[in-house]
């Protein structure tokens, strides 16, 4: 079998079960089993496919149909121009998440080089190790799973970013007033909603990182209280939005708090908060 004939069995197998984009799944899949890149398979449509890769793309398209995300076999997500590591131990990365790395950035640009960000909630380290890798900077960063910090260690390995990973239920384990700059991107989902997600969402990626309670509220809630605790006078708060948390999230933000800003994402949603203490 050819890599051209490979590529279109599997997109008409995804396709008939519905899999969304399934050329371009087809495509990640096949270079993920051959081992190259997506351009080679049009450079050597007609090159034979070894045993080897075809059992390996067989057992990928078997995972896609059974609703593993594509990020998760093939354990690779970019965010920022750059290449992450992910397993079902961490979210996958999200564009949308790109414009509270950038927010974060700018405000960064705008203090002393010594200024020390934390994030918390940090799943993977994508935000922390960003905002290291482009500024040079040295950054903080939590998780309540320690799963979740093993991925991030891989990531910082890989990218050679300053970032200091360590354990802890959002900032308990942060001293009071030695934070500049506090950047989250917490889990937001509302529990009744978790019937309406994607499965692919719902069956796979990790209920501790994507649910927070009744309302969606709950660990904003918590997280803005520790927030007043460990910035620094002068400090700022950057969260990611959930979808219509907006008003929620700025009633909470209501007392002690300016500067307000709201970014939203290429869709026009509200996507990130930001405030100072």
């Amino acid at each position: 079998m050819t890599l051209k004939t490979a590529l279109e069995q599997g997109a008409a197998i995804l396709e008939k079960a519905n899999i969304g984009v399934p050329r371009l799944t087809a495509e990640v899949l096949l270079s993920h089993a051959v081992r190259c890149d997506r351009v080679y398979l049009f450079a050597h449509a007609a090159d034979e496919l070894t045993e080897n890769a075809w059992i390996h793309y067989g057992r990928y398209l078997n995972e896609r149909l059974k609703g593993k995300p594509t990020q998760y076999i093939t354990q690779r997500q970019e965010f920022y121009s750059r290449d992450f590591y992910v397993n079902s131990d961490v979210l996958i990365p999200r564009p949308e998440t790109e414009h509270l790395a950038e927010a974060g950035m700018a405000w960064l640009r705008q203090r002393h080089p010594g200024a020390r960000a934390l994030d918390v909630g940090t799943g993977s380290g994508a935000i922390a190790i960003t905002l290291a890798a482009e500024l040079d900077c040295a950054v903080w960063a939590c998780d309540i799973s320690v799963a979740a910090l093993a991925v991030a260690e891989r990531n910082r390995a890989r990218h050679g970013a300053r970032v200091t990973f360590f354990a802890g239920d959002l900032v308990e384990a942060v001293a009071a007033r030695s934070i500049d700059l506090l950047i989250s991107n917490p889990p937001y989902v509302p529990g009744a909603d978790a019937a309406n997600m994607q499965t692919e969402v719902r069956n796979w990626e990790p209920h501790v990182a994507l649910f927070a309670g009744d309302t969606g509220l709950e660990i904003y809630q918590r997280l803005i209280a520790g927030a007043r605790v460990v910035l620094k006078p002068g400090g700022r708060l950057l969260m990611e939005l959930g979808y219509q948390s907006l008003e929620g999230v700025r009633a909470l933000l209501s007392d002690g708090w300016s500067d307000f800003e709201v970014i939203s994402d290429l869709a026009g949603w509200p996507r990130v908060i930001g405030c100072s203490a």
